[in-house]
């Protein structure tokens, strides 16, 4: 019964403190990204690429979070 209820509990704390954050940098990057998109003089396309490659990480990352983890 000891290991059921355990069991029980783990599955319950799925949520993290920390997924919030990963929440709100995927916004932060976004904005960035838009930002950096939108730049009349000189676009800098390293500082685009790289922008984009970390919002495609932590797009997915919560993708995972949220749809494996949350609702799984």
């Amino acid at each position: 019964m000891f290991l059921a209820e355990e069991a029980a509990q783990a599955v319950a704390k799925t949520f993290e403190p920390f997924d919030i954050m990963m929440l709100i940098f995927t916004l932060v990057i976004f904005i960035g990204l838009v930002r950096l998109l939108t730049a009349r003089p000189k676009k800098n396309i390293f500082a685009i690429g790289f922008t984009a490659v970390a919002f495609l990480v932590f797009a997915f990352a919560n993708y995972v979070m949220i749809f494996k983890v949350w609702l799984g």
